[in-house]
């Protein structure tokens, strides 16, 4: 009941933020995988019904179906007919150590790249702007690149920094960490989520692949110590290239 009541709540609030732009079955399914995302629902449970969600949520059956489905096409939900949705387990990792692309790549004998798409300073998505505590109109800078290993393109990188912490992306040449440590805005704790899934036609030009060819794609959130959001991260890794690892504590 009372995780249920945590989802609805954070849902509405989130479709308060939400671009008025977008149809209300778009806007609703950002809202309800934004919930998923900071954990509001664990990995394997069950949603509440679509009844359950309209009548909680003032919104008609329809409009809850249209979401629910997006977000299964999108592999975030299991539905079936006459069971309960439930939420697709995904791999969440806390980060014991803060660690940027370049000092991972190097520690793992590679030479680190880049290839810049944009550096531009806009309005966040709502899924940003919930992400890093914000409100949609709180300007952020956003950094777009093609991360390389060795010269091979390895991931595309999209990096958002609320903009009172990060005044310029031209202040990130190599390392956007670094450039956070130079304006006493260094990250000490995080945690991350990874996923499966599939290069589209566009990302698979960018990473020379073939469209369909496996993704390892991870979310990060990162924080300074007085607790703000200074990071959201999404790398979208080519998976034949890219092995996840991580150390295992006695």
């Amino acid at each position: 009941m009372n995780q249920t009541k945590a989802l609805v709540g954070h849902v509405k609030t989130a479709l308060e933020k939400g671009s008025p732009d977008k149809p209300l079955y778009q806007r609703l399914s950002l809202a309800l995988l934004d919930a998923l995302l900071i954990g509001n629902a664990a990995s394997g449970d069950g949603l509440p019904s679509e009844r359950r969600l309209s009548a909680d949520l003032g919104i008609s059956r329809v409009t809850v179906r249209r979401a629910l489905d997006i977000l299964a096409r999108d592999g975030r939900l299991q539905r079936q007919q006459g069971a309960q949705t439930r939420i697709v387990e995904r791999l969440q990792k806390t980060l014991s150590t803060v660690t940027g692309f370049s000092d991972e790549l190097t520690a793992r004998g590679s030479v680190p790249g880049q290839r810049w798409i944009s550096r531009k300073t806009v309005l966040p998505t709502p899924i940003e702007a919930m992400s890093l505590g914000l409100s949609t109109s709180d300007p952020v800078v956003r950094l777009v690149r093609i991360r390389t290993a060795d010269g091979r393109p390895l991931a595309i990188e999209r990096a958002t920094i609320p903009q009172a912490i990060l005044p310029s992306g031209d202040l990130v040449d190599t390392s956007l960490y670094a450039a956070l440590r130079s304006l006493g805005a260094g990250p000490v704790r995080g945690a991350q989520r990874i996923r499966a899934g599939l290069m589209s036609p566009v990302e698979a030009e960018l990473l020379e692949a073939e469209p369909g060819a496996a993704l390892l794609i991870i979310e990060r959130r990162c924080y300074l110590a007085d607790g703000r959001a200074v990071e959201f991260t999404e790398t979208r890794y080519n998976g034949k290239l890219y092995d996840f690892l991580t150390d295992l504590g006695h």
